[in-house]
């Protein structure tokens, strides 16, 4: 059976691109809550016409509802969600556990897909979609083709592949940098592609962590032998033409793959950046470029006069065709569309543009050939927009989410992440630790020793953010030998690492399981969950006008800006610090294979204890992760934490300045 191939649409002349281009299904957003704000997107009117083409081609339409959800936002969520259930969207691809519940609780004839930012990079967090009633799960880009075919021996949910496009350096969901950077979170839709930017590693300037495009054409027949459900192809937010191509050139790989070569070609000219196959390759060598900018690259221009610029392109260029003009750093300076131009056989192009910014060295891409036209319109008319639920209605329906406070007594959270903090902590100032060891330590912890014998009611076992298929077994091995030795309180970083423990524990949830909203937490409820740490990126708006008041508030951490699978190497092979073109420093640590990048000043907020006390919070988090162990380090934080003092230095992320 063939797959299903899937297209992005970011605007109405991408949509009819892909369905020229032979896409059995698209996927793209309205105007809120998708993981790509700023793209163009859709009205709901234009969604209804989609819906109507699509129909009539028999192909299908996804809608992206993939962020996190705000507090505040849930009614105008709840108004959409009314909407959408009355039409023939045939799913909605989901980040929020939140946006889960709303659905299966009030809209439970709505179909969901499980978003990559979901993380699931295993058999274990396939099985719990399905147990969940999703429809299919969109897996991680970090896979190999030998975990991918392992994964699909233990499950049946039809899996979701990407194919096609561009890479994050971090897992999609688990990289904070850009809302750390200035507030808009990736997980908001709003990424400020952190991971193209230039960082200095010792004496130069270089792209660390800008990953070439994906690329999986050759893995094809491969794919549809393994019989994955969904080819996806990433680009909301870019051309129409590029759409295009790729759809081209997979359609041709799926249905005739003895043209497998030239459909390679038609990819040759996708208009994006260099190709890698990324771990489905095996290969990470060659997966960082020098050269973050999408697009053909033509050259370096040679002169700058008062009438323009000019450089040699490798091919001819036509009028009509738009350039881009880029620093040697990779910033953009200008676009242009070619009209005023000269050209030689040589293929010299001289520019006409008195006004233009251009300088000697700097980059010039094609961004569009715009030799394919499609249409900016769609066609036909859809059907009327339904009819949303009246306010009262869903006033009703976020009543039901009202949550009261069921604990008074405060409690003091501590993580550590190295077995050299058991010494340093002074353990009755805290009511739990969270223990967050790599692989390797767990053995030295687990030694019958007499003070953790006395204390392991405090303990709390920690997994970690990604399990390797290769690597279920042993954890959940490692859970049950947990249990045996008397450690009986789990957290987990994934609510589908509830299945790999043993019956009869505590189970709570970390940062990583978004707990942004009401609708979150009623969830967790549901599930029997003991704990959860509110995300790290919260801002304090969301926390007051949420009404839990039950979850632990982070008030000092090193977040995890990047979580990632790509290792990255530094000037000096000793070196663990870099900084940005801001002067801001950064810390990377290996851990199990993860490469996980951290601001070296902290994130602390002891100087709004007194205010998040009287809103009603009674439990607070010292996460010492990424921080050498320290006997004063943790003395000093538990009394900035007693006498709601200000660190310093530290930041406050996004907490008092908001979260976009």
């Amino acid at each position: 059976m063939k797959p299903e191939l899937l297209l992005p649409a970011g605007n109405a002349e991408s949509f009819n691109a892909a369905v020229e281009g032979g896409a059995d299904a698209v996927y793209m957003g309205v105007r809120k809550f998708n993981a790509r704000g700023r793209a163009a997107n859709f009205t709901l009117e234009q969604l209804q016409s989609v819906l109507k083409i699509a129909g009539d081609q028999n192909k299908r339409v996804y809608l992206t509802l993939n962020t996190v959800v705000k507090n505040e936002e849930i009614p105008e969520l709840m108004e959409l969600l009314s909407v959408l259930a009355q039409t023939k969207v045939a799913a909605l691809i989901i980040q929020d556990w939140g946006v889960y519940y709303l659905v299966k609780k009030f809209f439970p004839d709505i179909k969901l897909h499980a978003s990559t930012q979901m993380q699931t990079h295993n058999s274990v967090g396939v099985n719990f979609a399905d147990k969940m009633d999703f429809g299919r799960v969109i897996l991680a880009r970090e896979l190999t083709f030998e975990e991918l075919q392992a994964i699909k021996k233990h499950t049946i949910l039809p899996l979701e592949v990407f194919a096609h496009g561009a890479l994050c350096y971090s897992f999609s969901g688990a990289c904070l940098f850009s809302s750390f950077l200035g507030g808009s979170g990736a997980n908001r839709g709003l990424c400020a592609q952190p991971c193209r930017r230039l960082f200095e590693t010792g004496e130069s300037q270089k792209f660390m962590f800008s990953l070439k495009d994906h690329q999986l054409i050759s893995y094809v027949p491969s794919l549809m032998e393994l019989g994955i459900t969904s080819l996806k192809i990433e680009g909301r937010m870019r051309s129409a033409e590029y759409t295009y191509r790729v759809a081209q050139a997979y359609r041709m790989a799926i249905d005739e793959p003895e043209r497998m070569d030239e459909a390679k070609e038609i990819l040759t000219r996708d208009l994006g950046r260099q190709k890698t196959s990324y771990f489905m390759g095996g290969s990470l060598q060659k997966a960082i470029t020098d050269n973050p900018a999408t697009g053909i690259f033509l050259g370096k221009i040679t002169r700058v006069s008062a009438e323009g610029f000019a450089f040699n392109a490798p091919f001819e260029l036509e009028e009509g065709n738009r350039i881009r003009v880029h620093s040697p750093e990779g910033a953009v300076k200008e676009a242009i569309k070619l009209k005023d131009f000269t050209s030689n056989k040589r293929n010299f192009i001289k520019v006409d543009k008195p006004d233009s910014e251009a300088k000697k060295g700097d980059m010039v891409f094609l961004a569009e050939f715009r030799n394919d036209k499609f249409k900016n319109k769609l066609a036909e008319q859809g059907d009327k927009v339904p009819q949303a639920l009246s306010q009262n209605e869903i006033r009703k329906m976020v009543s039901q989410l009202r949550h009261k406070k069921e604990h008074n007594q405060r409690n003091i959270f501590v993580r550590i992440d190295q077995v050299e903090w058991i010494k340093k902590i002074y353990i009755r100032s805290v009511d739990k630790v969270i223990l967050n060891f790599p692989k390797r330590q767990w053995k030295d912890f687990m030694t019958g020793n007499p003070f953790i014998q006395r204390n392991k009611k405090k303990f709390i076992i920690e997994l970690p953010k990604f399990i390797a298929e290769g690597d279920v077994d042993h954890y959940r091995n490692f859970c049950n030998r947990c249990k045996v030795e008397g450690f009986t309180h789990f957290m987990v970083s994934q609510l589908s690492q509830i299945d790999l423990l043993p019956d009869n524990v505590t189970v709570s949830v970390n940062e990583n399981v978004y707990s942004f909203n009401d609708a979150t937490i009623a969830l967790f409820k549901e599930k029997g969950i003991r704990h959860w740490v509110y995300p790290y990126e919260n801002e304090k708006q969301n926390l007051k006008l949420q009404t839990d008041r039950d979850g632990i508030v982070p008030v000092f951490f090193h977040p995890d800006l990047f979580y990632s699978r790509m290792p990255i190497k530094l000037e000096e092979d000793n070196q663990e610090t870099f900084a940005d073109d801001n002067e801001l420093v950064y810390r990377r640590t290996v851990r199990d294979g993860i490469t996980i990048v951290t601001p070296e000043t902290p994130v602390a907020f002891f100087q709004d204890m007194r205010e998040l006390k009287k809103e009603g919070y009674h439990n607070f988090l010292l996460d010492f992760s990424r921080i050498k162990p320290s006997q004063n380090k943790f003395n000093t934080s538990i009394k900035h934490l007693h006498d709601g003092e200000q660190l310093q230095p530290s930041v406050s992320f996004n907490f008092s300045k908001g979260l976009k």
